[in-house]
């Protein structure tokens, strides 16, 4: 399938950025050029983010300096919409304690209300978002907070985010910590799985049918559903093979691609076929059902078997062993990680 079969009828594209266009701060291979050829062919683009240690502007820069045409109206983060939500309900110049970075403190400054790091000054709400400098200190601060009944709005819930080491902690771990310590979870999360970012970026452009493209089934797949969009999931960061074969409804993308060269005519991204009785196919691939499982024959990119294998495997009530008939298909599930 070439770049035409992929985004044809979509009138947006809506990239996640951590695992998808980037790992900290190095482009993915191929990366770059896909974007880019995205822009130059006047498909829209915007950018999504959960990650609240950056702004729009600053995100725009970083994506620049890689190499990619961004500008800071095509972003659009969970910190900024944090602020927007916390604005939306609270008086102008009120007290919000701020569990984060810069970034978000000054979202919040931008929104008319007043950031502190003290439970003290007592806050109307508490925002919490990633920063990689939070530490023991400003938790039991959001804790003494929240207590004594201040809003807690997080950005997102991400349990990780990726890098070039693996998945470390994300948002949603410190969030995790801290509810612990408070026995409940928060108020409000904003980001992605919630389909505000993206129904945002559709709404600049006047959208209406947007594709978005992640690293995650938990936020941007799921995210893209909650929206009503179709959702795009490239193998470079957070969820595997294995995840996808186990992804249960609502976390179910449209297409597969092991990156997003898929988008620049480099590589292949495979359509999830529908079920079709005790067998389908998808790129070069049959995947049937068999007393054991699941068995893989044919020949073709990875990408396209874990579609036709991820097609029968949503079907039943858990992910099936799976087989490979020949050499093509032992490699394409060594590769996926799905032999054994």
């Amino acid at each position: 399938m070439t770049e035409a079969n992929v985004l044809a009828g979509y009138d947006l594209v809506i990239f996640d950025l951590d695992g998808v266009v980037y790992l900290d701060r190095d482009p993915i291979p191929g990366a770059v050029d896909a974007v880019n050829g995205i822009v130059s062919g006047g498909l829209p683009v915007a950018y999504a983010t959960n990650n609240a240690s950056r702004r729009a502007g600053a995100v725009a820069e970083l994506l620049t300096s890689l190499g990619v045409h961004a500008r800071a109206d095509e972003v659009i983060t969970a910190a900024h919409a944090s602020a927007v939500l916390l604005a939306s309900r609270l008086p102008a110049g009120s007290p919000v304690l701020v569990v984060g970075g810069p970034a978000l403190a000054a979202e919040v400054t931008d929104a008319g209300l007043a950031p502190v790091t003290n439970a003290d000054d007592k806050p109307s709400a508490v925002v919490q978002g990633y920063d990689a400098k939070v530490g023991w200190a400003d938790l039991a601060e959001g804790c003494v907070a929240v207590r004594a009944g201040a809003w807690w709005v997080a950005t997102n819930a991400d349990r990780t985010l990726p890098s070039p080491r693996g998945p470390l902690p994300g948002n949603g771990s410190l969030v995790a910590a801290l509810a612990t310590a408070l026995g409940r979870q928060p108020d409000d999360i904003v980001g992605k799985p919630a389909p505000a970012l993206f129904t945002t970026a559709a709404g600049r452009v006047g959208a209406t049918r947007p594709l978005v493209v992640g690293d995650r089934l938990d936020t941007d797949i799921a995210g893209a559903v909650n929206a009503g969009y179709d959702g795009l999931l490239v193998l470079t960061g957070v969820s595997t093979p294995a995840d996808v074969m186990a992804a249960p409804e609502g976390m179910r993308p449209t297409w597969i691609a092991a990156d997003l060269t898929a988008l620049h005519g480099r590589g292949l991204a495979a359509r999830v076929p529908i079920k079709n009785g005790e067998s389908t196919e998808c790129g070069g691939w049959t995947a049937r059902r068999s007393d054991a499982g699941l068995i893989l024959t044919g020949d073709g990119p990875p990408a396209a078997a874990l579609a036709a294998l991820a097609a029968l495997a949503w079907a039943q009530d858990r992910p099936p062993a799976v087989t490979a008939e020949g050499s093509a298909a032992e490699a394409a599930l060594s590769a996926l990680r799905l032999a054994g």
